[in-house]
């Protein structure tokens, strides 16, 4: 069996690292089975795409197709022109994608109009959030996986009410929990740790990416003004997007808590995330990370495509705006973290699993 692998942005290489670990170490066992990493380039910068490789031991890519940035259409048009022709230079029996990006969506139409057959990790997730350009990448997948590998129930549930045949539907687990337990003894401190005198508990991390809080600049300063105020004495690590910072310009926004930092390497942030009090973010994998790692953590969204972490892990939604944030966390310093369990199959063998039915189909 030839599987293409398709890497595009961030996520996704926390998510083939495992898949390509167990599909070495099938190798070594003698089995038939060879991989081509494929990396789009829709990541580029060397802080949100090569660091990655490097820490979390991916081979260098057997082909970088460097679409780079654009719009949502230019994008995804660039990364289909250059996929089907690395398809058809570079023929394989099943195309594995990943996540929800760009990347994952059109590579998985080119696929199949290559009647090469499409296995979807990560499938059957749904936020309800049309707005959302993830969520119609994940929907347009979906539509025309072969194979789909998912990360709960919950997520099987959705993929039957879309028509999804029951037999294509595999419950393995979490894949970044995979990476996230592989590599816990690996996890460092980043070089600032010392300088911003940082221990465990006395700090929070902070994310924010998504359009709706970090466009409209106003709104952004109001926001990182609001979280600076309501922490106490707890120092805020915010490795802040390029993007992001670009956004806030050169203005001086006398923030007391609030400590701005490079985006961060895959292990010096777990070791950031792992010794935090809290965890305020937008991201929705950091949710699942936090949920494992038993740390509390406030999404700043109206819904959220990773229940579980809010159902059984540490996660709880507060919606966009300061107020909401500022009355929850509230709550939490007052009572402290509600009581949270790991969810099922999320134990570092869901790479493992997908690669034992895959060689079976």
């Amino acid at each position: 069996m030839k599987i293409t692998i398709v890497a595009g942005a961030r996520p996704n290489f926390i998510k083939i690292a495992p898949i390509i670990k167990a599909i070495e170490k099938k190798q070594n066992e003698g089995v038939k089975l060879s991989y081509r990493l494929v990396h789009t380039g829709q990541h580029y910068d060397k802080n949100l795409s090569d660091t990655f490789f490097e820490e979390l031991n991916i081979p260098h890519p057997n082909a970088n197709l460097e679409v780079k940035s654009g719009s949502q259409s230019v994008q995804t048009a660039a990364i289909m022109i250059a996929f089907e022709e690395e398809l058809l230079q570079n023929p394989c029996d099943l195309v594995l994608v990943v996540g929800d990006v760009n990347s994952t969506m059109a590579c998985a139409i080119v696929a199949k109009k290559l009647n090469i057959k499409v296995t979807h990790v990560e499938a059957g997730i749904r936020s309800g959030d049309m707005t959302m350009p993830e969520e119609i990448n994940r929907i347009v997948t979906d539509s025309i996986t072969d194979y789909f590998f998912t990360t709960s129930t919950w997520a099987g549930e959705n993929l039957l009410k879309y028509g999804a045949e029951p037999s294509a539907i595999h419950f393995v687990g979490n894949v970044m929990i995979d990476t996230l337990y592989q590599n816990l003894d690996r996890i460092s401190a980043p070089h600032f740790w010392k300088e911003f005198n940082l221990e465990a508990g006395n700090y929070i991390i902070l994310t924010l990416h998504r359009p709706a809080n970090v466009d409209e600049e106003q709104s952004l300063v109001k926001l990182l003004s609001g979280i600076d105020k309501m922490v106490g004495n707890k120092k805020i690590i915010f490795p802040i997007h390029p993007r992001t910072k670009a956004i806030l310009g050169e203005q001086n926004l006398n923030l007391k808590n609030i400590l701005f930092v490079e985006p961060q390497g895959y292990l010096n942030f777990m070791y950031l995330i792992k010794n935090s009090f809290a965890v305020i973010t937008d991201s929705g994998g950091i949710s699942e990370e936090t949920t494992v790692l038993g740390i509390p953590c406030f999404t700043m969204r109206n819904n959220t495509e990773r229940p579980e972490t809010q159902t059984i892990g540490t996660n709880t939604l507060v919606g966009t705006s300061i107020e909401n944030l500022e009355n929850i966390f509230r709550e939490f310093l007052i009572n402290g973290p509600r009581k949270a369990k790991i969810p099922e199959l999320w134990d570092g063998k869901a790479s493992e699993r997908i690669i034992d039915i895959l060689l079976k189909v």
